[in-house]
């Protein structure tokens, strides 16, 4: 048997580990040193050979449960320089473990993927609200079962929590998540909280300059909270803690990105105001909700 190219002896590798029913790597790969080609390779079973002893295993409270059992099920290729081509030249086929059935084949690590078609499916039921247990005992009804799928459950929670973080770590909240913490570097006075839901997804920020913590220790005793100040692309409360100094120009004592404007959210913001502020608390508070259903003062 040969192969063209060390990817698809590999895909073929993995194929024929999913219709018997164990999982498959990469063991090594040598080159020559005189042109840099790869002569020899080997593919094994996901169970060859055995773990290297840990020296911090005696400081581990739950080790991780025993998986390879020296099996020597392997695949050798050769590169033949004269055809170009890698050749079989050692096969072992005899395992020395139990094999998976065809029902189970689906959750070896190895046969599970994610393609892109499937993704967008996923990102679309959560955007939706779907719950991703939900979500995924419904895309696994669409196909006949959750072992022609793909991917499991967990896979799922993977990806999105992945997603997530590259979100946060190049998106819009990843980018005043980034700016906020930069500011607390620069100036220790400068404040700023963030509250995340039980996902541990943002749900509310608030910050205050130093600017914004000297003008309300001294012109603190009436302030106004309005969520009409400007609006978003994502339709989010933008929140401004506002007041008026001795010229009787407005000045600024905080500012919120809200995710809503439900009394948990605002019981939170006012919360984190007072700490930003050492506690103190004004005479009078004066509220303006973009519904303009709210009461005036609160």
């Amino acid at each position: 048997m040969q192969f063209d190219t060390l990817d698809a002896a590999f895909e073929f590798w993995k194929n024929y580990g999913g219709r018997t029913g164990f999982g498959v790597r990469k063991m090594y790969a040598n080159k020559s040193r005189r042109d840099g080609q790869i002569t020899t390779v080997r593919y094994a079973c996901a169970k060859e050979g055995h773990r290297v002893p840990d020296k911090r295993d005696h400081l581990t409270k739950t080790p991780r449960a025993e998986t390879r059992t020296e099996c020597l099920v392997r695949l050798g290729l050769q590169f033949n320089r004269e055809s170009s081509k890698f050749e079989v030249h050692d096969f072992v086929s005899e395992h020395n473990h139990v094999l998976h059935t065809e029902e189970t084949c689906f959750m070896i690590p190895t046969q599970r993927n994610l393609a892109d078609g499937q993704t967008v499916h996923i990102d679309f039921a959560t955007d939706s609200g779907l719950k991703p247990k939900a979500a995924h005992q419904f895309f696994s009804q669409q196909v006949g079962g959750r072992e022609n799928l793909g991917y499991t459950e967990r896979d799922q929670k993977n990806y999105l929590r992945s997603k997530r973080q590259k979100d946060m770590a190049y998106g819009e909240a990843g980018s005043l998540l980034r700016y906020l913490h930069n500011q607390s570097c620069e100036n220790p006075s400068f404040q700023y909280a963030v509250q995340l839901d039980s996902e541990e997804q943002i749900t509310n920020i608030f910050w205050a300059d130093t600017r914004m913590i000297i003008a309300y220790a001294h012109f603190g005793d009436v302030i106004t909270f309005d969520t009409t100040y400007s609006t978003n692309k994502e339709y989010r409360p933008f929140g401004v803690f506002a007041g008026f100094n001795h010229h009787r120009e407005t000045i600024i004592f905080g500012a919120a990105l809200l995710y809503d404007e439900t009394a948990e959210s605002f019981k939170w913001l006012f919360q984190t105001f007072l700490e930003a502020h050492k506690q103190k608390k004004a005479k009078d508070y004066i509220y303006r909700p973009r519904s303009g259903n709210g009461k005036g003062t609160v």
